[in-house]
């Protein structure tokens, strides 16, 4: 247990959590809604530091980032725990482990072993995934500042549910931050999909990519495409116009195919034909680079230039084929938009 960052003391021994946008005003003895942040006689604790539910080694494509040191490896860590409740969720078996089994798991694992595993296994960055990575927020920070002064980049796989509170202590404009680059999930454009599927809002996200892009981390977005609930073509063309206008036409945008899984088992499977047809709306409000996930061997996976679109990076599933970049430039000279590419 470690006392929690970002909480303000109230009366009769309550606390409210400044973590993350669900804001939530916690009673003595109780909980959080993402349950692993407890209040105990007034003072909030995280239960989830260093207790380290998943830990693997990943090519960095998985997560999916495809501009950040593309070909490299990351050390991906998870604790329990989730501040949403999608319906769809991938990972339920640990992002909901304690609603669903009433216990927190995982091995206790201090922030120095995590860089050292890094540096072991030769890796560019950890990544901090699986499950959201904002509510683990004291281990990350204190993981993050071991892992930069050993040069090794951190990265967030995220809903974006946060509180510029949190994203304050990531870094100011105009100064390196923690957070070195995140991909995160814009589930869909329409506050009642995540009221109604995530139990959160669409606002603090938005607010969050903003921020996040203010500050100088690198930036990828996601949005799992689900048949009838967010894939429709309006619908498509307002994220990518948000991304367009708010974060840059540089910004990589993965739409990715959904497959029936943990409550949402009544949708059938994204058709292909339906990720092309995002690809191409992404393209048409024009941005420069929209990948397609969880469809292995299509051209949606691989990187062309956009100044003469040459092949600049090849990919098959998550590993690369064929590299065209020195130094982050194509064989015309356009730089391509990322880190370390």
């Amino acid at each position: 247990m470690k006392e929690a960052m970002l909480y303000s003391r109230e009366e009769d021994q309550r606390v409210l959590c400044h973590l993350c946008a669900q804001r939530c005003h916690i009673a003595d003895g109780k909980r959080g809604f993402c349950g692993v942040r407890e209040n105990r006689k007034g003072t909030l604790y995280s239960l989830v530091y260093g207790k380290l539910i998943a830990q693997a080694i990943d090519p960095i494509e998985k997560k999916p980032l495809f501009h950040f040191y593309p070909g490299s490896t990351a050390l991906s860590i998870a604790t329990v725990g989730c501040n949403f409740r999608c319906t769809f969720c991938q990972n339920a078996d640990i992002s909901q482990m304690v609603l669903q089994r009433e216990r927190i798991g995982g091995e206790d694992v201090p922030p120095e072993a995590v860089v050292q595993m890094a540096q072991r296994y030769n890796c560019r960055s950890i990544a901090y995934t699986y499950t959201e990575p904002t509510i683990s927020f004291e281990f990350n920070y204190d993981c993050g500042k071991l892992a930069h002064e050993a040069g090794i980049a951190n990265i967030y796989v995220t809903n974006g549910y946060m509180t510029p509170e949190m994203l304050d202590m990531v870094g100011k404009p105009g100064e390196p931050p923690l957070i070195d680059a995140a991909n995160v999930d814009l589930k869909s454009f329409r506050d009642e999909f995540y009221r109604q599927q995530c139990k959160a809002s669409l606002q603090p996200v938005l607010d969050s990519l903003i921020m996040m892009k203010r500050l100088g981390i690198w930036l990828e977005v996601t949005t799992l495409v689900i048949p009838g609930l967010n894939d429709s073509d309006e619908e498509l063309r307002q994220i990518a116009r948000f991304l367009v206008d708010n974060l840059g036409s540089e910004t990589p945008w993965h739409v990715s195919r959904f497959h029936p899984t943990y409550k949402l088992v009544d949708r059938p499977s994204t058709p292909v034909a339906r990720l092309h047809r995002a690809r191409e709306i992404g393209m048409e409000e024009g941005l420069q680079f929209v990948y397609e996930g969880n469809v292995p061997g299509g051209e949606g996976e691989s990187t062309k230039c956009p100044a003469c679109d040459a092949m600049a990076i090849r990919r098959l599933g998550f590993s690369i084929r064929e590299r065209n970049v020195e130094e982050g430039q194509c064989r015309c000279g356009y730089k391509l938009p990322g880190v370390g590419m």
